[in-house]
Protein backbone atom coordinates (compact mmCIF):
# COMPACT_ATOMS: atom_id res chain seq x y z
CA UNK A 1 0.00 0.00 0.00
CA UNK A 2 1.13 3.62 -0.95
CA UNK A 3 0.05 6.54 0.86
CA UNK A 4 0.30 9.86 0.24
CA UNK A 5 -0.74 13.36 0.79
CA UNK A 6 -1.49 15.54 -2.34
CA UNK A 7 -0.67 19.79 -1.83
CA UNK A 8 -3.58 21.57 -4.28
CA UNK A 9 -3.92 24.90 -4.94
CA UNK A 10 -6.96 25.86 -6.45
CA UNK A 11 -8.18 29.43 -8.32
CA UNK A 12 -9.61 31.87 -5.56
CA UNK A 13 -12.90 30.99 -3.83
CA UNK A 14 -12.50 27.66 -4.95
CA UNK A 15 -11.05 25.54 -1.91
CA UNK A 16 -14.46 24.19 -0.18
CA UNK A 17 -15.50 23.25 -3.83
CA UNK A 18 -12.73 21.42 -4.99
CA UNK A 19 -12.09 19.53 -1.38
CA UNK A 20 -16.08 18.46 -1.54
CA UNK A 21 -15.18 16.91 -4.81
CA UNK A 22 -11.91 15.43 -3.96
CA UNK A 23 -13.63 13.87 -0.83
CA UNK A 24 -15.74 11.18 -2.88
CA UNK A 25 -13.34 9.84 -5.11
CA UNK A 26 -12.32 6.40 -4.34
CA UNK A 27 -8.63 6.49 -2.97
CA UNK A 28 -9.25 9.86 -1.40
CA UNK A 29 -9.30 8.73 2.31
CA UNK A 30 -9.20 12.60 3.63
CA UNK A 31 -9.67 15.98 1.72
CA UNK A 32 -9.53 19.10 3.93
CA UNK A 33 -9.64 22.74 2.60
CA UNK A 34 -6.91 24.72 4.92
CA UNK A 35 -5.07 28.41 5.16
CA UNK A 36 -1.40 28.73 4.22
CA UNK A 37 0.23 28.28 0.43
CA UNK A 38 -1.42 25.47 -0.20
CA UNK A 39 -5.38 25.58 0.22
CA UNK A 40 -6.23 21.97 -0.27
CA UNK A 41 -4.62 19.23 1.43
CA UNK A 42 -5.55 15.74 0.63
CA UNK A 43 -4.67 11.97 2.19
CA UNK A 44 -4.66 9.06 -0.79
CA UNK A 45 -3.59 5.46 -1.12
CA UNK A 46 -3.19 3.03 -3.68
CA UNK A 47 -2.12 -0.45 -4.42
CA UNK A 48 1.55 0.80 -5.57
CA UNK A 49 3.36 3.98 -6.92
CA UNK A 50 1.59 3.60 -10.38
CA UNK A 51 -2.18 3.93 -9.25
CA UNK A 52 -1.02 6.65 -7.12
CA UNK A 53 -0.23 8.41 -10.06
CA UNK A 54 -3.26 7.66 -11.83
CA UNK A 55 -5.13 8.53 -9.12
CA UNK A 56 -3.63 12.00 -9.07
CA UNK A 57 -3.67 12.75 -12.64
CA UNK A 58 -6.32 11.35 -14.18
CA UNK A 59 -8.81 12.13 -11.43
CA UNK A 60 -7.62 14.82 -9.28
CA UNK A 61 -6.14 17.04 -11.50
CA UNK A 62 -8.66 16.73 -13.75
CA UNK A 63 -11.28 18.93 -10.61
CA UNK A 64 -12.21 22.32 -11.93
CA UNK A 65 -10.53 24.82 -9.94
CA UNK A 66 -7.32 23.29 -9.23
CA UNK A 67 -4.49 25.45 -10.58
CA UNK A 68 -1.42 23.13 -8.83
CA UNK A 69 -0.68 19.53 -7.46
CA UNK A 70 2.47 18.51 -5.38
CA UNK A 71 2.58 14.98 -4.44
CA UNK A 72 4.39 14.03 -1.15
CA UNK A 73 4.35 9.87 -0.46
CA UNK A 74 4.31 9.04 2.84
CA UNK A 75 7.43 7.26 4.16
CA UNK A 76 8.15 5.24 7.13
CA UNK A 77 12.16 5.37 8.12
Amino acid sequence: MVQAYILIQTEVGKAAGVARQIASIPGVTQAEDVTGPYDVIVRTQANNVDELGKLVVAQIQAVEGITRTLTCPIVHI
